[in-house]
């Protein structure tokens, strides 16, 4: 008897301990279903309430003179919920939205993809399409009873007030998948910011969602707000931004480049603020709006002269003789040379056998004239001084080291952190670098002489020359270039308020300046002097391009005691640095800061406006897919110009 008592004592607690089980799987299961797995709880709510997003308004964006360039116009999406979805005539839905019954399926395909869509629910809404006009929209309220679970969805769209800096301003789209994972903000179908400033600053600019709670009958119609809209949050607008771009400089800028291929950038020293960034090509920012967007895109994306190439901090030339004047200050710091340290030229730097060449000019001369007539020789001589100097640095790639990081700290190869994004770093090379190069440590000066004239393997972008010159003009310190000046109610990143020293000694920096002003009173950029009004400080580059012509460049800042500006520009093919870089500095300068061109200066603003100057791979492309050039001339323009043919390769001036 006992161990029956016993056995069933035992089946008692088995049995208890099944229900047990049974009752905490339940337990567990309605927690899932109610707590984790949100579909239920969505299926509940969806009954009952209709929540509708508020898009906020996005940040309008204004130039340093308050002039509007980008602000918001009303537009419309269409949204659905897939659960509420019944019967409908999809043909007529089609009629009104312009699809087609192909693409009205795969839309709906696409939507379902949860590798295209991820996170997607039948419970909560899903775009089908976007921007929709006012009388698209219009017309799909009024029949929007006949498709049921569809519903017109209000946001805004971008509007520009001037077809110019379509590349610094850049563009709005539908965020990517990969966007959708690294940022919760975003569902599919809403839309960031993808190049420019509306990328840079995407979470100052599209503000903050806000949701209205509406409610249902149980025919799912809606009643209204949920208790008085108690429960609903307002969208915060996104914050207004000023920069420091002066858009009719920008437009002036790009109305001198057009037809060329190159850039210009102006900054004002004393703050970094960018005042102009010109790239050529370039296009109307308007290109990339609204249901043409992809078409345009396409366009420009097969354009073999890259309109979608930001050169100002994305191309990365040869700096060319503009670098002269970066080989000074070393030299001078580094007690190389002096002032009145004289070297000869004969056409060419002699111990290399005349090369590089050099043009005819007094010799032998010291630093400053140097400078004005930009001789080659005299700075690889500097150059062959300091690498061959072992009594003080020991050897060549350890002088090396040294050059290298005057050289950066003077802003080359590396990003100088403005506020757009892709900025390239350019490239300077270090001792390694060579020695790898010539398998030895052993090389010397000789090896790689081009480098003190801005040639061989040294590459800037053209902001970085730009800012060398308003490192110049501050003789020896910079703020990193910044294309913002303001954010509504937010400081500036401390980035763009700290100062920049090289450590070069500012007594050094006098002697560039006066060797630069001097080139514009009576040396290689006469073309850039603004005298008696304005005192110019200019130095001229005919960077070597191994696809065709030389590239055209000119750096300068003005007036030369208190610089207001400094600025670079460079003209691909565009042959010496005096033919096209020196006239097009000098029109931009007088016109930013005079306000107007001289009535003297009208024929040269016509003849450059009017110069057509592309490379023969854009003929070529033109012909190949039976286009017209695409080349626009200025009103009431003729040009004669030589440059209006295209270079073809090797040709040199």
């Amino acid at each position: 008897m006992a161990k029956s008592g016993l056995d069933l004592s035992k089946r008692q607690y088995i049995i208890g301990g099944i229900a047990c089980g049974i009752i905490l799987i339940y337990i567990v299961q309605l927690f899932y279903l109610q707590i984790i797995k949100s579909e239920y709880k969505e299926s509940a709510d969806g009954n009952a309430f209709f929540n509708r997003t508020l898009y906020p308004s996005r940040g309008i964006i204004s130039d340093r003179k308050d002039r509007l360039l980008v602000y918001n116009q009303p537009t419309y999406d269409l949204v659905y919920i897939p659960r509420e979805v019944g019967s409908f005539d999809t043909l007529d839905m089609c009629k009104v939205i312009d699809y087609t019954k192909e693409q009205f399926d795969k839309r709906i395909r696409d939507i379902k993809d949860r590798r295209l869509n991820p996170g997607y629910s039948t419970y909560t809404m899903q775009t089908f399409t976007t921007q929709l006009t006012s009388q698209e929209s219009g017309l799909l309220q009024e029949k929007l009873y006949k498709f049921p679970g569809f519903y017109i969805q209000k946001r805004t769209l971008r509007q520009y007030t001037h077809p110019n800096a379509g590349l610094l301003l850049g563009y709005v789209a539908e965020v990517s998948k990969s966007q959708l994972e690294k940022d919760s903000y975003y569902v599919r179908g809403d839309y960031g910011g993808k190049s420019g400033i509306e990328s840079s600053y995407e979470k100052h600019l599209r503000g903050e969602k806000g949701v209205e709670i509406l409610l249902r009958d149980a025919h799912g119609r809606i009643q209204g707000k949920y208790e008085n809209g108690k429960h609903d949050i307002a969208p915060a607008s996104g914050k207004n931004l000023t920069l420091s771009i002066d858009i009719e400089l920008q437009a002036y800028g790009e109305y001198l480049m057009q037809n060329k291929v190159g850039s210009i950038v102006m900054i004002e020293p004393s703050t970094g603020e960018v005042l102009c960034m010109v790239t050529s090509p370039t296009y109307d920012p308007s290109m990339l709006l609204g249901r043409d967007f992809s078409k345009n895109y396409l366009e420009l994306e097969n354009n073999p002269v890259k309109p979608l190439l930001n050169r100002p901090i994305q191309g990365m030339y040869p700096p060319g003789s503009t670098f002269k004047t970066t080989q000074g200050l070393i030299f001078l710091e580094e007690d190389i040379i002096t002032e009145n340290t004289m070297y000869s030229c004969a056409g060419g730097y002699p111990p290399l056998g005349g090369r590089p060449k050099c043009h005819p000019h007094g010799s032998p001369l010291p630093l400053i004239p140097a400078i004005a007539t930009s001789c080659n020789s005299y700075f690889c001589y500097g150059l062959t001084a300091m690498l061959g100097n072992r009594k003080k640095y020991g050897s060549t790639p350890e002088a090396f080291e040294i050059w290298k990081n005057h050289i950066v700290d003077m802003g080359f190869g590396y990003t100088l952190g403005v506020d757009l994004p892709s900025e390239k770093r350019g490239f300077i090379p270090n001792s390694k670098f060579y020695t790898r190069a010539f398998k030895k440590d052993t090389w010397s000066a000789s090896n790689i002489i081009s480098i003190a004239i801005g040639q061989g393997e040294v590459t800037a972008t053209p902001l970085q020359v730009a800012n060398l010159a308003a490192t110049i003009a501050n003789r020896g310190y910079y703020y990193a270039p910044h294309v913002v000046r303001e954010i509504q109610d937010t400081p500036l990143d401390s980035i763009y308020t700290h100062k920049h020293s090289t450590g070069i000694k500012k007594q050094h920096y006098e002697a560039i300046v006066e060797g630069m002003a001097r080139a514009v009173t009576g040396g290689t950029c006469r073309g850039a002097n603004l005298l008696p009004d304005i005192e110019v400080c200019g130095k001229t580059g005919t960077a070597e391009n191994p696809h065709g012509r030389d590239h055209s460049i000119f750096m300068g800042f003005a007036p030369k005691d208190k610089p207001q500006v400094a600025i670079f520009v460079i003209v691909e093919n565009g042959g010496f640095g005096a033919t096209n870089g020196v006239p097009i500095g000098r029109l931009m300068l007088q016109k930013y800061l005079k306000g107007e061109i001289n009535p003297n200066d009208k024929g040269l603003e016509s003849m450059i406006a009017s110069r057509i100057i592309m490379p023969q791979v854009f003929y070529n492309w033109t012909r190949s897919n039976n286009r017209n050039t695409e080349i626009v001339r200025p009103a009431n323009t003729q040009s004669t110009d030589a440059a209006i043919e295209p270079f073809k390769p090797g040709e040199s001036e």
